[in-house]
């Protein structure tokens, strides 16, 4: 994760490449215990928001609830795999070059136009 981001409480992810904000209030999972957890034991995800995990290359849904997209990025934000609407119980494979995973509410891949290859802005909220 770039320096500086490690404290912003809340982040704020857009694909300048498409003019789409991808979401505005992202949490970071930085910690063992953060990133074991994700999205375990909530509901919903709501819209405009995501949970940052990193390190990750790759995901589980074992527990959850609701489907969700995700897209795993390098440590430059540039997306090297995305995964659309992973179901509950399932396991996304292994992206080598990722180093995060931003989990995103179901369907924001498409609503965003965010495609492989595409860096996204990342800003502090």
């Amino acid at each position: 994760m770039a320096a500086g981001l490690k404290q912003a409480s809340s982040l704020r992810f857009v694909n300048a490449a498409r003019d789409t904000v991808v979401a505005d209030n992202v949490r970071v999972a930085k910690t063992f215990l953060s990133r074991l957890k994700g999205l375990l034991g909530t509901k919903s995800l709501p819209a405009g928001e995501g949970l940052l995990i990193a390190p990750c290359n790759s995901i589980h849904m074992f527990g959850m609830k609701y489907p969700i997209d995700c897209l795993f990025l390098d440590d430059q934000y540039k997306v090297v795999g995305l995964v659309e609407n992973i179901a509950p119980g399932k396991m996304s494979r292994v992206f080598g070059q990722a180093k995060q995973c931003l989990e995103l509410p179901a369907g924001v891949i498409a609503s965003s136009s965010t495609a492989m290859g595409d860096v996204l802005t990342v800003l502090k909220n």
